[in-house]
């Protein structure tokens, strides 16, 4: 069975996509730290995130970025939107998950794109969407509890940046594919979430008694 969990930023969707796989006992991809470890080498190689040539050579990136801590913070947050605007970056990132959606016994992708783009065959599509308001809080609490207080109009300002170069952007934009399972988080804790997200892939999968 393969699960596609897309949505904005601060939406839930990694946390619902995590919870699923442990649910199913499939494997997991969060296809954004991919992006992030993108733009974080181009931090790190003193590119710029808006040349097309910079972002792509960043593609190169080592494995053991994939584990640095830096991907989760705003700065590479920020970049990672910048370089999947680039279609060589999408290119050359799409085969690295489209055969992990492939393989044998299936799996859990989390992204922008899995339902439309990396695997719109999927069995079960969810588009985890919640205000910005919401998404902004959530994001907040994450960077304070790690040490670090960003004020949170600043938060909803990057938030609604993001979006909108997501959902405008030639290659790939963040939507909703069409048979996607719509699950709206704003007024659901984390618990709440996981559960109304196991619902609906039971529902659609017809695992519901």
């Amino acid at each position: 069975m393969i699960i596609a969990v897309d949505g904005p930023t601060a939406s839930g969707k990694g946390t619902i996509a995590k919870a699923l796989a442990a649910h199913y006992g499939l494997p997991h991809l969060d296809t954004g730290l991919l992006y992030r470890a993108v733009g974080r080498q181009v931090f790190l190689s003193g590119g710029d995130p808006d040349d097309p040539a910079d972002a792509l050579a960043a593609c190169d990136f080592p494995e053991k970025l994939l584990k640095d801590s830096a991907l989760r913070d705003e700065v590479t947050g920020g970049f990672a939107s910048r370089v999947s605007v680039h279609h060589d970056v999408r290119e050359a990132l799409f085969e690295r998950q489209r055969s992990f959606a492939l393989q044998e016994g299936g799996a859990v992708l989390d992204g922008r794109d899995i339902g439309t783009v990396i695997a719109p065959e999927a069995d079960v599509k969810l588009f985890v969407t919640a205000s910005t308001e919401a998404r902004a809080k959530r994001r907040h609490k994450e960077m304070i509890e790690r040490g670090t207080d960003v004020p949170l109009e600043v938060i909803v300002g990057d938030l609604e940046r993001r979006d909108e170069r997501d959902r405008n952007r030639d290659e790939a934009p963040l939507r909703a594919a069409k048979d996607a399972v719509i699950l709206d988080t704003s007024d659901l804790d984390k618990d709440g979430a996981i559960a109304a997200a196991i619902d609906a892939v039971d529902k659609r999968s017809g695992r519901a008694k």
